[in-house]
């Protein structure tokens, strides 16, 4: 018998056993870059998530029982993914896992949550493979780079009137993926990149690659990747005197850009897109208000972990703590959440994205493009 196999017959056995035994505790697994380069975006996981827990607990938990959370390091590193996930269903017995953030981490973790029978709701990864692979217990509660990419794209032809566009690129799965959509809406539109280049995660000095962007005359500047590059790309480019827009995805939406660029004057005017505001919608409020009261404010991701969360705790309280019926669940039901109602297609996939496009401005602070 498969371990997958006998997985899911645990489960279905403690299931079964559930309106007369006595069960342990619910344990989600936090999965993310907790430590490293992208650890800013880990502990948005985690406030989230940990917040929501606290909440749900505090309301009698998830039918009496309550939530027991493990954070779970991959550090955006796709092997570590795979290991933190096979300890997570082996060892820790998660049910359900909020995670992980990269997409590189996400897609290969999904199939060992899926061979478990454990539910997986990202925040965060909005690369199309992860869906596109048709699991059944897969779902995110962003949206997809297809979707970033067309507003991305539009944006820049429709209110730029841009012609010269070097698209940049990280070369991992989310970045190449964000910046290969932008691109392919992009050329749909009748523009043709003048550059297309791929830097390397950990890098630091980009003039070789600045002084090409130069070569070429860009007016735009498209970096497909996360803030650790940015940061340092964009203040590199203006150094350079480089007076090119530059343009990303929700890879920046961190305190932690300003921080790596330096100062918040290299990133004023920087623009990316990202979901409608998560602080703007009436349900979360009360959330919210008891986040700012700790003195934690709830940027980026912070709410799309607290809506994960929700989520799963949804398909499990709906289905006797069962996550293979769960999964099949979410399918045909809206769940309320702190960011509005939600409702997944069969891929696992929002029914409605909301990507609009922010600036960033000299005190370091980002906003809706009007």
């Amino acid at each position: 018998m498969s371990n997958a196999v006998v997985r899911k017959t645990l489960i279905s056995l403690a299931v079964a056993g559930a309106a007369t035994l006595a069960q342990a505790d619910v344990v989600i697994g936090v999965a993310g870059p907790h430590t490293g380069a992208y650890a800013a975006f880990g502990e948005q996981l985690w406030k989230g998530a940990e917040k929501a827990a606290q909440d749900i607990n505090a309301a009698g938990g998830i039918n009496g029982e309550m939530i027991t959370l493990v954070k779970a390091d991959d550090a955006c590193e796709p092997k570590q993914a795979v290991s933190v996930a096979n300890r997570l269903v082996d060892s820790d017995g998660a049910l359900a896992v909020v995670g992980h953030f990269c997409s590189s981490s996400s897609i290969p973790a999904s199939k060992i949550y899926e061979e478990a029978g454990v539910i997986m709701v990202t925040p965060a990864s909005t690369n199309p493979t992860l869906t596109d692979q048709g699991l059944p217990n897969v779902f995110r509660v962003c949206g997809r780079d297809d979707q970033q990419g067309d507003v991305a794209a539009s944006y820049i032809v429709d209110k730029l009137g841009a012609k010269r566009v070097a698209v940049i690129h990280d070369k991992d799965t989310y970045g190449k993926g964000l910046a290969d959509a932008m691109k392919s809406t992009l050329n749909a539109y009748g523009v043709n990149e003048v550059m297309y280049e791929g830097l390397t995660r950990g890098e630091k000095d980009f003039n070789a690659l600045i002084t090409k962007i130069r070569s070429v005359d860009a007016d735009v500047v498209y970096f497909g990747g996360l803030h650790s590059e940015a940061g340092p790309l964009v203040r590199q480019l203006r150094e350079q005197g480089s007076k090119a827009i530059f343009i990303s995805g929700d890879g920046i939406v961190s305190d932690e850009f300003v921080s790596v660029a330096g100062s918040p004057e290299y990133v004023d005017g920087v623009l990316m897109t990202f979901g409608a505001p998560p602080t703007s919608y009436p349900s979360g409020a009360k959330v919210i208000k008891e986040f700012r009261d700790a003195g934690y404010e709830p940027e980026g991701y912070t709410l799309y972990s607290y809506t994960a969360m929700q989520v799963a705790v949804a398909a499990l309280a709906n289905n006797n703590l069962d996550p293979i019926k769960g999964a099949e669940w979410l399918k045909s039901h809206s769940v309320d959440t702190v960011m509005g109602k939600k409702d997944f297609d069969e891929k696992g996939d929002l029914t409605v994205s909301d990507y609009v496009m922010y600036e960033w401005d000299a005190q370091g602070k980002y906003s809706v493009v009007d």
